[in-house]
């Protein structure tokens, strides 16, 4: 591999430091794909547009990278629709819907912080299994999940409200509504033969087999099996880990009692 083989691999670095970094990840995925292209010797733009007489912006037959990501943010603009929901949550959020959720977690002597991440993760597997798509983020996660374990949290600590949770556990809870989001999400949608997912790597997968020349295909269904134990394992270890926080919130409520 030589230096220009590794400039290639420019974007990969850019991509690691800036999520790293916490820089907005749109721009950090734009400035890996433009740093990629141009160590490629790709044009910025396709020679057909209206920069086709700018030698150093275009090259003749090769399309550009600007021309490229627009083409492929169209075919997949419905990856944005989500954005309706959000005035709708946000109306909710407005009138409510956050302290209503922690005040009905309250009332559940029984509930903690990480019992409703396990009961969330088995909930987002059902919803892959019935091949519902939903944007568990912004729909569920935000408005609902993190209200509650914040709720949650306030009961085990025994304290008045929420702004006596201290702040590092909320960020710790933000991490484990996430983590049980995109535990149920991803494992989940593998268990419905339908789902973009499993016709994905069912293409690929007969692809690279018919190439190394092996007749036989594998069916969606074959593939779904072979998720049911690997999800049920993310479910098991998943579970693992949001009973290991309960018992690191109890130690810290043992050490405030203590102080």
């Amino acid at each position: 591999m030589n230096w220009q083989d590794l400039l290639k691999l420019g974007g990969i670095a850019i991509v690691v430091v800036g999520l790293a970094l916490r820089w907005r990840t749109t721009v950090v995925v734009l400035v890996a794909a433009l740093v990629t292209g141009i160590a490629a010797g790709l044009p910025l733009f396709s020679d057909q547009g209206v920069f086709h007489s700018i030698p150093f912006l275009t090259k003749p037959g090769q399309e550009g990278i600007i021309n490229t990501l627009g083409k492929e943010f169209v075919k997949n603009r419905l990856m944005t629709l989500f954005i309706i929901t959000l005035p709708a949550i946000g109306l909710s959020e407005r009138f409510g819907l956050q302290e209503q959720s922690a005040a009905l977690i309250r009332r559940i002597s029984a509930a903690t912080v990480g019992r409703l991440q396990i009961v969330y993760q088995f909930f987002r597997v059902l919803i892959g299994i019935t091949g519902i798509r939903v944007n568990g983020h912004p729909s569920f996660v935000r408005p609902m999940v993190f209200p509650m374990s914040v709720g949650a949290a306030e009961a085990a600590l025994e304290v008045k409200s929420a702004d006596d949770v201290p702040e590092e556990l909320v960020e710790e809870i933000k991490a484990a509504n996430a983590a049980s989001e995109n535990y149920g999400n991803f494992y989940g949608q593998n268990l419905n033969p339908v789902q973009a997912g499993i016709l994905l790597v069912l293409t690929n997968l007969n692809g690279v087999m018919e190439k190394v020349g092996y007749d036989k295909r594998v069916d969606a269904f074959t593939l779904v099996l072979f998720a049911i134990p690997i999800t049920s394992i993310s479910v098991i270890l998943g579970a693992a880990q949001f009973l290991l926080f309960d018992r690191r919130i109890k130690r810290r409520k043992a050490a405030g009692n203590r102080s």
